[in-house]
C-alpha cells in the first residue's frame, strides 16, 4: 500500500510539475537496480517481520541498521563512528528482554535490517550521476521492481492467498489507515529529500541520527 499511494503521489507531482524527475539515461537506471532488489528486501521482510513484532521492537532493531553503515564508514573509509554503539547495544539487549520473544519475527527484522544496511553503503558506493534522490524513489516506488517483485514473492510465499482471511481486510479503518501510511510516508520523503538538499552532510546526519 505505501508503494502504490507513493508511487502514484510521486507520480502526479511529476506530471503536475510539483517536483523534477529526469529519468533519461538508460545506463543509470539499470546501475541503480541493485538497490531497488534491495528497496523490494527493506518492504517485504519489514512487513513480515511488523507483523510478528511490536511496532518499538522492530523500530529499535531497524535503527541498528546504522552499524553496517558505519561499520563500512569505519573499517573502508577510515572514519571514526562511536556513537552506533549505543544502537547496537539497545539492539542486542532487546530479545535478552522481550518477554514476547518470536524467533521467526526476529529473522524476518534482522533480514530487513541486513536490507537496509546494504541499500545504505550501496547508496554511498554508487557513482553519482544525474539521478537525483527523487529519481531513485521513483524507480524504487513505481518504475521498475516494487509492484512487480513484491507480486512474485507473495504467490510463492503464500502471503498472497493468506491475506484473504485477514480479519480487517473489509474494515473501511484498515484501508483508510493504509492510504494514510503511503501520504504520511510521501511526505516524510519529500521532507527529507529537502533537508538534506539544504543542510551540510554534517548536519543532516546529526538530524538523522537525533531522529533515530
Amino acid at each position: 500500500w505505501q508503494t502504490l499511494v507513493g508511487g502514484l503521489l510521486l507520480h502526479i507531482s511529476w506530471k503536475l510539475g510539483w517536483v523534477e524527475i529526469n529519468l533519461c539515461s538508460r545506463s543509470e537506471i539499470l546501475s541503480w537496480l541493485p538497490a531497488s532488489v534491495l528497496f523490494v528486501g527493506i518492504i517485504y521482510a519489514g512487513s513480515r517481520a511488523l507483523s510478528q513484532l511490536p511496532i518499538p521492537v522492530f523500530l529499535t532493531v531497524h535503527n541498528a541498521a546504522e552499524v553496517i553503515t558505519c561499520g563500512f564508514q569505519k573499517f573502508v573509509q577510515k572514519e571514526v563512528i562511536d556513537v552506533v554503539l549505543f544502537l547496537v547495544a539497545a539492539a542486542v539487549c532487546l530479545p535478552l528482554c522481550d518477554t514476547q520473544f518470536d524467533p521467526n519475527g526476529y529473522l524476518w527484522a534482522l533480514i530487513h535490517l541486513i536490507c537496509v544496511g546494504a541499500y545504505k553503503v550501496f547508496h554511498k558506493l554508487w557513482k553519482p550521476g544525474s539521478l537525483s534522490d527523487l529519481d531513485q524513489q521513483y524507480i524504487n516506488y513505481w518504475v521498475i521492481f516494487s509492484h512487480r517483485v513484491l507480486s512474485v514473492l507473495l504467490c510463492p510465499s503464500g502471503d498472497l492467498f493468506s491475506a484473504l482471511d485477514f480479519p480487517f481486510l473489509y474494515f473501511y479503518r484498515f484501508h483508510s489507515s493504509c492510504c494514510a501510511s503511503g501520504l504520511l510516508g510521501f511526505f516524510l520523503m519529500l521532507h527529507t529529500v529537502k533537508l538534506k538538499s539544504s543542510t551540510t552532510p554534517g548536519q543532516y546526519a546529526a538530524w538523522s541520527f537525533l531522529a533515530k
